[in-house]
């Protein structure tokens, strides 16, 4: 596996810095776009670089209240996977997967790729029976994973203690083209893209209202102006509820705090992303030697960005009796993004009840992993109006019982 130094990767966000001088300065919007996308994070930047590069739609504005990448998408734990159990899931995850392995020919553009591969412990038999289930069904699927023993598993992590007297390891889903990637290069790298094919990138630049005319979207007002559009694309994940009832809808999904601390850096000594469900843990080593931990959500509804001693303490505990080395490392910092969940754990893509208004939302705690099959499949969706990829996720399938259950695979996974 290939490592990159901390200088290596602040030379390549010098690289960026010096050569994108345009969307950085925020440029003066114009009176009208083909199409608007709210919210510039991985999902929003690249429905719009797959816009211009697949349909060759370029006359669009990614507007962003903070700054570009902000949101989730620079708080996240960088895992990519596609090993989820339902049929349009894996279909939708390993577009995006396939799409990580050429990201940096694509754009052009270093981001970091490591198909390091992810294992998923299987601590209980309940786990056991749930991940076999699920190797067959991603066979079926096309999806290369396999369920291996608690001996293969002690040899892919050494640093793992198999034989925990509450919590043993009895097997794990193994996806070995699975991996990270270095969150903050992917949102840049298709910014510059989108950039250079003459699309606008406006940040500090807020939404306040979506306006509409003969039950069609007309425009947004900001707090730059107000800029009309033929279509428009919100895409602002855990502010997805607050942005639809702008445009007269609503949404069923619930908006919840996701957090995650690393450790000072060490030595490598995992090289591989490990996730423990059932103590609501998971654990990769960064390119500088930080573990980076994660745990699950917040038992209530809230917008905060911080984190939480509770979480800490709650995660951390989970982690040590795996991997006691955890137990003698120094927390070095800890932040919190803003998830949003639907009711059946999966997105939702689709069209809304306001005529040429599109929205990209419900991602939970997997949006990173689907960023290029989201924004392929979403381009698709503005541009021609269907697409194999978002047809099972609609809204409607909220009020006609089609859901897409992947609470095993996403509830607590990431």
């Amino acid at each position: 596996m290939k490592r990159y130094s901390a200088f290596a990767i602040a030379r390549e966000a010098a690289r960026f810095h010096s050569g994108w001088e345009r969307a950085w300065r925020s440029p003066t919007p114009k009176k009208k776009y083909k199409v608007i996308i709210i919210g510039a994070g991985g999902h929003g930047l690249a429905t719009a670089y797959y816009l211009g590069k697949n349909h060759g739609i370029t006359d669009v504005a990614v507007i962003e209240k903070g700054w570009l990448g902000g949101g989730n998408t620079g708080r996240n734990t960088t895992i990519i996977r596609s090993n989820y159990l339902q049929d349009p899931s894996a279909a939708i995850y390993e577009k995006a997967r396939s799409l990580y392995e050429t990201m940096s020919q694509d754009l052009n553009y270093n981001v970091m790729f490591s198909p390091r591969g992810v294992l998923m412990l299987a601590q209980t038999h309940h786990e056991v029976r749930g991940y076999q289930r699920t190797a067959y069904a991603n066979a079926l699927q096309g999806v290369k994973t396999e369920f291996i023993g608690p001996q293969k598993v002690k040899e892919i992590c050494p640093i793992m203690n198999i034989d925990g007297p509450r919590y043993p390891v009895l097997g794990g889903l193994f996806q070995a083209r699975g991996g990270t990637a270095r969150h903050d290069a992917v949102a840049w790298g298709y910014a510059r893209a989108c950039s250079d094919m003459g699309m606008d990138i406006i940040q500090q630049c807020e939404v306040t209202d979506v306006r509409r005319e003969g039950g069609e979207v007309k425009g947004v007002s900001t707090t730059k102006g107000e800029i009309d559009c033929d279509k428009l694309c919100i895409v602002v994940a855990g502010n997805s509820g607050h942005v639809a009832e702008l445009a007269g809808f609503r949404l069923p999904i619930e908006s919840v705090a996701l957090q995650a601390l690393v450790s000072e850096p060490i030595k490598p000594c995992m090289d591989i992303v490990v996730m423990a469900n059932t103590v609501h843990g998971y654990m990769s080593q960064s390119d500088k030697g930080e573990m980076v931990i994660g745990g699950g959500t917040d038992g209530y509804n809230n917008y905060t960005q911080r984190g939480s001693f509770q979480h800490i303490e709650e995660t951390v505990r989970a982690l040590i009796e795996t991997f006691p080395m955890l137990s003698r490392l120094k927390m070095l910092r800890q932040w919190g993004g803003i998830v949003d969940v639907t009711g059946d754990r999966s997105p939702i893509l689709s069209k809304t009840p306001l005529g040429n208004c599109f929205i990209n939302c419900g991602w939970g705690t997997g949006g990173f992993k689907a960023i290029p099959g989201s924004g392929w499949a979403m381009a698709e969706l503005v541009a021609k109006g269907h697409s194999p990829l978002t047809a099972e996720f609609g809204l409607d399938r909220f009020k006609e019982g089609r859901f897409i259950d992947e609470s095993v695979a996403a509830g607590v996974a990431h």
